[in-house]
């Protein structure tokens, strides 16, 4: 998973020692908040290093350079890497419901990451450009800063690491909660049940195909993010406020927009599928 500090550690022992200090330590959502803000903190941090040091030959014309044809191959990714509706049940529930909070708490936990995908988008496409055809021989930008500067990789596989925890701890809350309420199974600190369907399955798929992540990122993002999280809430919000048969009590929408945002999202993702599906069958 991660090579920082533990490169002498086989990746199946790795992922054990992962899972298990996050296992024992997401059960007390009382210290997990600090731990997260301290994460957060050294994230930002080493995002900004990572940065600087990846910035130091940027040329702004080539920002201007545009691929347009590799728009819709991104979406899912960009989708992917955008979830964050699973947590939001326990976000509510830590901030009581109080709607401005949770407004605020979604509006910035979504600008934060937005701006740093940007800027690091920016690094990229403003550098990689500049080391000529070396370029054209390797697909992955980190390893091409890798091979130009010698301290890119202390800070990658800082930034990754922390990456990862802060990533962790949103899901296995979100998905823990959740199950304990599908199952209607007990939870607590002393109750590891649901954090043990939650950590168990990926951590044994895990062990059985460590790159497995990486094969599913594309997958996950056109069929799972985008059903889950595009198709699914616009066809229930749909049928909640416009259906006759709809029960829920009249309460005023709290996103605006209506008809034609449903609509969007809908069809956005509709589209995404659609597209993907085609490609698929077309390299078959």
């Amino acid at each position: 998973m991660i090579s920082l500090g533990c490169s002498v550690i086989p990746m199946g022992n790795r992922n054990l020692v992962f899972t298990a200090f996050w296992r024992d330590l997401l059960r007390w959502k009382r210290t997990i908040g600090a731990v997260n803000a301290v994460l957060v903190f050294g994230l930002i941090a080493s995002f900004t290093a990572l940065v600087v040091v990846a910035s130091g030959d940027l040329h702004w014309d080539a920002l201007l350079k545009a691929n347009f044809e590799a728009v819709t191959q991104s979406i899912p990714i960009i989708a992917l890497s955008f979830v964050y509706q699973n947590v939001v049940p326990v976000l509510c529930t830590n901030l009581e419901g109080d709607l401005s909070k949770v407004r605020s708490a979604i509006v910035f936990g979504t600008a934060i990451p937005l701006a740093l995908f940007l800027v690091w988008d920016g690094v990229i496409l403003g550098t990689i450009t500049t080391f000529g055809t070396e370029a054209d021989k390797i697909a992955d930008p980190l390893q091409l800063l890798r091979s130009t500067n010698g301290i890119v990789g202390p800070i990658v596989d800082i930034f990754s690491l922390l990456a990862i925890a802060t990533s962790y701890i949103g899901f296995v809350l979100g998905l823990a909660d959740f199950l304990a309420d599908l199952l209607k199974l007990p939870s607590g600190p002393n109750r590891p049940l649901p954090y043990l369907l939650t950590l168990v399955p990926p951590l044994i798929l895990s062990l059985l195909d460590p790159e497995i992540f990486f094969k599913a990122l594309d997958f996950a993002g056109t069929y799972g993010v985008l059903v889950l999280f595009g198709l699914l809430p616009a066809a229930m919000s749909w049928s909640d406020r416009y259906s006759e048969s709809a029960q829920t009590p009249n309460i005023p929408p709290l996103v605006p927009g209506g008809k034609i945002t449903l609509s969007l999202v809908f069809g956005g993702a509709a589209f995404v599928i659609l597209s993907e599906i085609v490609e698929n069958f077309a390299h078959t």
